[in-house]
């Protein structure tokens, strides 16, 4: 039992055994950084007034009432998928040609079967009372697979991807009550944020990190006040462009402006990944081709844009420690060079 006990500890102060817990710990560690900002946005929903008088709330919120909106959404998921479809291919069957997008990679049927598949699992989770914050990592790994499975050819097919995810979670807000809505919209946040944003590839990236690393010191101090910077970012956007309107409606609509601040956040974890890779390809490679290709079809200027990663410097300077800074300055700035005016001349 002595020399057990004396191999276990030993084993357990090898390197190799303390990297492989340090990896699981980074991991887990931004995972549950992440989630936790779903606990938070639940949280503020379930204070707002007009959601605790609504007289429905009690029988939505209850096992059977989840139940019954899951399988209300089930049964429109298909309907949901194919009027999606028909969006995204409006919208973006254009930029196939014009980008040099091989036709082969965008399939309309296997993209819509793995929107629904992921819808599903949410869905099953929503029924089974998983809270927004806990689907947030059970479902990171499947959104993982499929953001690989559509940018290890081309990244810029993800756009299709990203933007049928979007517009079926749209389609399907049509068939809830306003009390239904409230509560599955933080499921449905969990969903755009992993399709949108490499969360899987931080996740792995952190993964190679050691507990003191000051790369990943910086990244857990931004991912926990990204979404008040994002909020804050687009409030200054729309003070700074008040009559400006994208293809979705004026920057100070619910529609646009919830899209705003899952752009500026999505910007951040770009960052974070370029801080934990010690690199700038993911931008390069994956983030700016899809701004490229999405950003004119909806009508978003590249002004705004600018203004938009000026003013996410600022506010992340005003929040984060200078050696936090000094992570994310080097990529702040070839973000800026990359999206500046003589780039789009």
């Amino acid at each position: 039992m002595t020399h057990q006990l004396a191999s276990a500890v030993s084993a357990s102060h090898s390197p190799e055994i303390s990297a492989r817990q340090s990896s699981k710990s980074n991991v887990h560690s931004l995972a549950a950084l992440w989630a936790r900002k779903y606990y938070v946005s639940v949280t503020g929903m379930e204070e707002q007034p007009s959601i605790e008088k609504d007289e429905n709330l009690k029988e939505v919120t209850s096992k059977e009432g989840r139940e019954r909106t899951s399988d209300k959404l089930r049964q429109n998921l298909t309907l949901a998928s194919a009027q999606a479809w028909s969006l995204t291919e409006t919208l973006l069957s254009e930029e196939i040609r014009r980008h040099g997008i091989d036709p082969n990679l965008i399939n309309p049927l296997q993209i819509a079967a793995d929107t629904r598949h992921l819808f599903q699992k949410a869905l099953a989770a929503y029924s089974e009372h998983t809270t927004p914050r806990r689907l947030s990592v059970v479902v990171s790994k499947d959104f993982g697979q499929v953001r690989q499975k559509y940018t290890s050819v081309d990244r810029r097919a993800i756009g299709f991807v990203s933007m049928q995810f979007h517009y079926t979670g749209q389609m399907l807000l049509k068939w809830l009550s306003p009390a239904e809505q409230a509560l599955w919209i933080p499921y449905l946040k969990v969903m755009d944020d992993h399709m949108y944003m490499p969360l899987q590839a931080a996740y792995e990236a952190a993964a190679n990190h050691s507990f003191d690393s000051p790369a990943l010191s910086a990244v857990q101090h931004l991912l926990p006040v990204s979404s008040k910077i994002a909020v804050s970012v687009c409030q200054q956007i729309c003070r700074q462009h008040p009559k400006y309107a994208s293809y979705s409606g004026p920057l100070n609509s619910i529609t646009v402006k919830t899209a705003s601040i899952r752009d500026v956040e999505m910007f951040q974890v770009y960052l974070c990944l370029c801080v934990l890779e010690d690199d700038i390809h993911s931008v390069q490679r994956e983030l700016f081709p899809l701004c490229v290709m999405l950003y004119p079809r909806l009508r978003v200027s590249w002004r705004l844009v600018q203004d938009m990663i000026k003013t996410l410097g600022w506010d992340m300077h005003d929040r984060l420690s200078p050696d936090d800074m000094a992570a994310f300055i080097p990529y702040l700035r070839t973000l800026t060079e990359m999206f500046s005016s003589d780039v789009f001349k």
